[in-house]
C-alpha cells in the first residue's frame, strides 16, 4: 500500500511536541480559501514550471510535486531524525492536504512507526469516515484538529464541505479520551466575527474532553508565489499576513473560558 506524498519538513517544531518530522500527504477534499498548501489539494502529482538563475542565466523546467513512496522507504527517511525525536520528546506527524484521504496508508504508517518507538501526531480536518477515524486514532498519540468555521453555511462557502460531520467526529473522537488539540484558523473577516468565537468556545467546552490547547492560526499570506506558480485562484492574495497581536483579543476570551491557548501552533 504505497502513498503520495508532497514534502518532508525535518526539524519542525510547531506540529506537536518536541523536534518532529512532519510529512506531508497528498490530496484534500477541503478548498480551503486561504490554504497555504495549495500544491496539496490535488490527490496526484502535479507539475509546475520552476526557474532558477545561476550566473547571470534564467532557466526553467516544469518541476513534479508529489511522489510515490512506500511504507519502509518513508520509515527509513524517518528513522533518520528518530535520535532527535527521542532526545526532544518529538515525533513523526502527518499533515496534508488531508492525510486521511489516504487512510489506509496513513493508517500503515501510524502503525509502524509506533511499533518503532515513534511519538505520532496526526493534523487533519477530521472530514473522513468516523470509521476511518477509529481506525488511525488506535496509533495516533495526539491529533492536531482543525475547527475552521462553526456555521455550516459559512464553512461551506469557504471550504467548499459542510462542517456537519467534522462536529461530529470532534465530539466522538473527544469521548474516546484521546489526546487532541485544537487549531483554529484566525481569517480576518471570517473566522474573526464575534458569533463565530462564541459558537467555537460554547462546542468545545460541550465535549466530553477538552482539548489540551487551543492554537490560533494567524493569516499569513506566504503562498501568494505558490498561487502563481500554479496558476490557481487566490481569494486571498490581497489580503496581509497577520501580526500574532491581532490575535491576542480573541486569545483572551479562549483564556477567559478556561482553555490553555496559544498563537502560531
Amino acid at each position: 500500500m504505497d502513498g503520495i506524498i508532497f514534502d518532508i519538513k525535518r526539524f519542525a517544531v510547531h506540529d506537536g511536541p518536541g523536534i518532529r518530522t512532519t510529512v506531508f500527504l497528498k490530496g484534500c477534499p477541503l478548498n480551503c480559501q486561504w490554504c497555504h498548501n495549495p500544491e496539496s489539494i490535488a490527490p496526484k502529482p502535479v507539475y509546475a514550471p520552476r526557474t532558477v538563475h545561476l550566473n547571470g542565466h534564467q532557466f526553467t523546467e516544469n518541476e513534479q510535486v508529489g511522489y510515490t513512496v512506500s511504507p519502509n522507504q518513508l520509515l527509513a527517511e524517518l528513522q533518520k531524525e528518530q535520535i532527535f525525536m527521542e532526545e526532544s520528546g518529538g515525533g513523526v506527524t502527518f499533515s496534508g492536504g488531508e492525510p486521511l484521504l489516504q487512510g489506509p496508508f496513513l493508517n500503515k504508517m501510524l502503525r509502524l512507526c509506533q511499533s518503532h518507538g515513534m511519538h505520532t501526531a496526526l493534523d487533519t480536518s477530521l472530514f473522513s469516515s468516523w470509521k476511518m477515524i477509529q481506525k488511525v486514532a488506535k496509533a495516533t498519540d495526539l491529533f492536531l484538529i482543525d475547527l475552521k468555521l462553526m456555521d455550516d453555511q459559512r464553512h461551506q462557502k469557504y471550504t467548499g464541505v459542510s462542517n456537519q460531520s467534522v462536529l461530529e467526529n470532534i465530539q466522538q473522537l473527544a469521548a474516546l479520551k484521546k489526546s487532541f488539540s485544537i487549531r483554529i484558523p484566525i481569517i480576518p473577516g471570517v473566522s474573526t466575527t464575534p458569533e463565530n468565537i462564541e459558537a467555537s468556545i460554547a462546542f468545545l467546552q460541550s465535549l466530553q474532553q477538552p482539548p489540551a490547547s487551543v492554537d490560533l492560526l494567524p493569516f499569513h499570506n506566504t503562498a501568494k508565489a505558490k498561487y502563481a506558480r500554479f496558476q490557481m485562484e487566490n481569494p486571498f492574495g490581497n489580503q496581509p499576513s497577520l501580526k500574532r497581536e491581532a490575535s491576542s483579543e480573541i486569545k483572551q476570551q479562549f483564556e477567559k473560558a478556561g482553555f490553555a491557548v496559544t498563537i502560531g501552533a
